[in-house]
């Protein structure tokens, strides 16, 4: 279990700033393609992995009540840290929020890949097929981020050489996280529920606060279509991972 977990924190953190950074070496024209491609296609598997992955194993183990409120509790916290701008998930290579705190996007983001990496030691420590489904729900919304991420460095005049060695610096604390929360979960089995709860609001608060109003902004049936089929796709590959 412990290797499949190092694996995934390992795919989920350097694989994929390393996928970003190579998408940045593709054409604009290209990458204006590609990148809304991946939100729709992440937006899909953040909720699949809550809805069908996270939110059933923690009902299994534990009251609806609770979970629930766990839930509910988490997307208000992450509503918070994202207002203090700790928790941040900019996915446009231009964002105006974020584009004078390059220090701020890398602490922010070694929060938010530290949280990545608990919450695939939990999922893993439910089952293999959750663990998987839900590294592939963080791999595919971390590339876009990475995106985002490197476009304000480079914006914030840092050399690309840089960027890329701050964000993949900031992006290594999934695997400590993942590694640490893997031993201690064995300890406390009976707080993995509300531990998956708590993953569940954080993918749930990124696909619906973050990346849906992002798929808005892009007008046009074809373009609306195209969102709606990759959406589906990334449910799908979830229901594919875990239920399969």
């Amino acid at each position: 279990m412990l290797k499949w977990i190092i694996s995934f924190s390992i795919l989920g953190s350097v694989g994929a700033v390393s996928g970003a950074a190579l998408l940045l070496f593709f054409p604009e024209r290209i990458r204006k393609t590609i990148v809304p491609s991946l939100i729709s296609y992440a937006t899909g598997t953040l909720l699949g992995a809550a809805f069908l992955g996270m939110i059933p194993s923690a009902l299994e183990r534990a009251q609806p009540v609770p979970v629930l409120a766990t839930v509910l509790v988490g997307i208000i916290l992450f509503f918070m840290l994202e207002k203090l701008l700790i928790w941040r998930h900019c996915h446009a290579e231009k964002c105006d929020i974020h584009s004078t705190a390059g220090p701020l996007i890398l602490i922010g983001d070694a929060f938010h890949n530290f949280i990545d990496g608990v919450v695939i030691a939990a999922a893993f420590s439910m089952s293999v097929s959750l663990g998987v489904a839900t590294a592939i729900a963080v791999i595919a919304h971390e590339v876009p981020q990475e995106i985002g991420d490197f476009g304000i460095l480079l914006d914030s005049d840092y050399s690309r050489r840089r960027a890329f060695l701050y964000n993949l610096f900031s992006s290594s604390t999934t695997l400590p996280a993942a590694v640490i929360s893997y031993f201690y979960l064995e300890k406390i089995t009976i707080a993995i529920p509300y531990i998956l709860g708590l993953s569940a609001s954080s993918f749930i608060y990124i696909a619906t606060a973050d990346l849906i109003p992002a798929l808005h902004q892009k007008q046009g049936v074809g373009t609306g279509v195209r969102q709606f089929i990759l959406l589906l796709a990334g449910v799908g590959t979830i229901v594919i991972l875990h239920h399969g």
